[in-house]
């Protein structure tokens, strides 16, 4: 086995005594302002996110009472686990930080309730106020106001990720989970609010049971539709996705892709709450009619996307395998799934949990190669590639020990056979009365 790492395929990096340039460089922080360092903006993003949390508990609070919080709170966090390990799962092909995915949450479940409670009661009471009639304001309110206001928060989280942890940001499969768990947590945050309300009123009437207002919130919110609010921000995250796969260069079409998946988000989320104008069973109608239907199709088309993944894989990692940073055997193994679990298994199994944890990381790190292999074929790399390529087949080359073992053995177990033809008998039993026999097979790295 090789012991030192060998050059990078393409391109090369920066010739030897050129200064390195970019975030984290001792040349792009010798000017840096206070407020650009990074502790900074994460110190003054949590505190944002801190206290926002604290107004939007101390309103909700305030509007359900103690008790119908309690309640509202252990109803409305049964889907919140389901729904977290479904985003989770379509992003396990490369699988982005965790804290985003805990900045998207606390985002939609802070910041973007805040100011969607805020903003829609005032936007509320001015149309009241204006109009004189209540009621035509209150339906004004959720089907106009509503959808553009909460549709736009949860786009903010969106757009920070999307421009200030843009290495996270590299395709569909990103912007819908991004988009997804900061729907989940802002619905986490409405869901509170509708339960608490509805279990108060049934204080106030003496309803129990199946009749109460409690048990029909439950069921419209929480049983038929918990995807709701991912369903209408998920159109947004795969605006920002195509941007994200968009040449550098298509600046129109860079900015077209979020703002029409924004605007088709607020259409949704506009027809879903005015269901209930449609008559008595106008919420079924839609529910059965656009929801279903356009959860089925957004669900085809991130799976379908994520296969697009593993053969990008697949066809972009051989080029490493031909310069030798990887076996023969790692792209195949790399580009499936159930390759990948094999392979953690197996370090779990013959070498700890700590093994396991590095051969995933192997994995991660191959996988942003590819890709980003990918992106630079396209012309979308940008002028980092050099430093970030060596960056990432550093990781690689410090975890091989480890993770290559493990790789080689899923490669094995996983690869398709390949067809052997057999020479044909000599005609008279003898060697050398026959036809010449065919040449081996080709050796195939895959299999043992």
């Amino acid at each position: 086995m090789a012991t030192s790492p060998p050059h990078p395929s393409y391109p090369s990096g920066p010739s030897e005594g050129a200064p390195l340039t970019g975030p984290g460089t001792a040349g792009s922080l010798r000017h840096a302002h206070w407020w650009q360092r990074a502790w900074v903006r994460y110190g003054a993003l949590s505190t944002l996110l801190a206290i926002s949390g604290l107004v939007i508990l101390a309103l909700v609070r305030e509007e359900t009472g103690t008790e119908g919080f309690l309640v509202g709170l252990g109803l409305a966090v049964l889907p919140v686990p389901l729904l977290i390990a479904a985003f989770r799962w379509l992003d396990r092909v490369e699988p982005g930080p965790w804290r985003n995915l805990l900045f998207c949450f606390a985002w939609g479940a802070c910041a973007a309730a805040l100011i969607a409670i805020v903003a829609n009661s005032f936007a509320t009471r001015w149309i009241a106020t204006a109009t004189a009639d209540p009621s035509s304001a209150d339906t004004l309110g959720a089907t106009v106001i509503a959808p553009v206001v909460e549709e736009s928060a949860k786009a903010a989280a969106v757009l920070l990720v999307f421009l200030f942890r843009r290495r996270d940001f590299t395709g569909i499969v990103d912007g819908v989970v991004i988009a997804g768990v900061t729907a989940t947590g802002f619905a986490f945050t409405e869901n509170i609010l509708y339960l608490g309300t509805a279990f108060g009123t049934d204080q106030l009437t003496g309803d129990t049971g199946v009749a109460s207002v409690t048990a029909a919130t439950f069921f419209v919110r929480i049983v038929m539709s918990p995807f709701a609010h991912p369903l209408f921000t998920v159109l947004t995250g795969i605006g920002f996705g195509v941007s994200a796969l968009s040449a550098d260069r298509r600046h129109l079409r860079r900015v077209a892709f979020p703002l029409g998946g924004l605007l088709l988000a607020m259409g949704m989320h506009a027809m879903w709450n005015g269901s209930s104008a449609f008559g008595e069973y106008g919420f079924f109608a839609v529910y059965a009619a656009f929801m279903v239907p356009i959860f089925g199709l957004l669900t085809w088309l991130v799976i379908w996307t994520r296969q697009r993944e593993l053969k990008t894989v697949r066809a972009e990692l051989p080029a490493y395998a031909s310069a030798g940073w990887l076996t023969p055997a790692e792209p195949y193994a790399l580009g499936s799934m159930r390759a990948r679990r094999i392979a953690r298994q197996y370090a779990r199994r013959h070498v700890g949990r700590a093994a396991a944890r590095e051969v995933a990381r192997y994995e991660a790190y191959a996988t942003s190669l590819a890709f980003l292999r990918h992106r630079a074929r396209r012309g979308r790399a940008g002028p980092g590639f050099a430093v970030r390529e060596r960056e990432l087949l550093g990781q690689l080359w410090r975890r091989r020990e480890v993770a290559r073992p493990a790789l080689d053995h899923a490669a094995r177990i996983t690869a398709p056979p390949v067809p052997v033809s057999a020479p044909p008998w000599p005609v008279y039993g003898v060697y050398g009365y026959g036809p010449q026999p065919t040449p081996y097979p080709a050796y195939n790295p895959y299999r043992s």
